[in-house]
């Protein structure tokens, strides 16, 4: 129980630092992303939210507002579906890290242990500003 009341001050204290409203819907909405170790799609987080009876629309509207105070990210990752995951203390800055997509299962994997090398941001800044990495291939599932 202790570890639930932390967890929603968190959230609270989290949402409310951003410049947002705090309400019951935000806050779980938050923990829902904080809770998952991958991106997640409108759909699960509202399929996850369903015991709390909260609609649809509202989830996609405190979603994107999470996105606009930089509580959340959202990413495309090659299948026209936005997915959405926590902003880590550790990357406030919005660096946005790599993800793995299974092309046979579609499973999505966070991969924020890989970093560009010097040399990868060198090459790459050729080409503008790199905001996300994306890999496909077949998980160990899938092989």
């Amino acid at each position: 129980m202790d570890q639930d009341i932390t967890a929603r001050s968190w959230a609270r204290q989290t949402i409310q630092e951003a410049g947002l409203r705090v309400t019951t819907a935000r806050v779980a909405t938050l923990l829902v992303l904080r809770d998952s170790s991958v991106p997640l799609t409108h759909a699960e987080v509202s399929a996850r939210l369903a015991e709390h009876e909260m609609d649809q629309s509202t989830v996609f509207r405190n979603l994107n507002d999470m996105v606009s105070a930089k509580l959340l990210r959202r990413s495309e990752l090659g299948d026209h579906v936005w997915r959405f995951e926590i902003v880590t203390e550790e990357e406030q800055g919005y660096v946005f890290h790599p993800h793995f997509v299974c092309v046979d299962c579609g499973v999505v994997s966070c991969m924020q242990e890989i970093e560009l090398t010097n040399k990868s941001r060198a090459a790459s800044s050729r080409f503008g500003q790199v905001k996300e990495i994306l890999l496909r291939g077949y998980c160990n599932d899938c092989v």
